[in-house]
């Protein structure tokens, strides 16, 4: 009895484990979340978490620190995802309009990204 408890419970965690990272909302929903937090990341100036949505074949071509010196801390002011169109099952493009300032004012423009699946996960392709 105790063997079939011990069981119940390891299958019990194991599925409740499973439905927690599967996640069944609709990619543009999880692209636009992931954008934003992307966004956000850089936003607060950190860098390193920004790197993290990163592509696995942009982070295999560009370190951390080359990335880091890619980035101009502090330039934008805002940024808000717009919209998400999924063109496929494999690729989204983002739409956002950003804020950061040039020579004293303060200027918003469009800004067009490509997020990609690999795998189950989705990833920001660093051009």
């Amino acid at each position: 009895m105790k063997i079939a408890a011990a069981w119940v419970a390891v299958f019990s965690v194991a599925a409740l484990a499973g439905c927690g990272a599967l996640d069944l909302r609709d990619d543009d929903v999880v692209v636009k979340e992931k954008a934003q937090a992307r966004w956000d990341a850089l936003l607060k100036g950190d860098v390193k978490g920004a790197y993290q949505y990163l592509s696995p074949g942009s982070r295999a071509v560009m370190t951390p620190e080359a990335y880091a010196g890619s980035i101009r801390q502090g330039f934008w002011k805002s940024a808000k995802v717009d919209s998400v169109a999924c063109k496929s099952k494999e690729s989204c493009e983002v739409r956002a309009t950003i804020e950061y300032e040039f020579q004293g004012r303060r200027t918003k423009t469009p800004l067009s990204e490509t997020w990609i699946r690999e795998g189950s996960e989705w990833w920001y392709l660093q051009r």
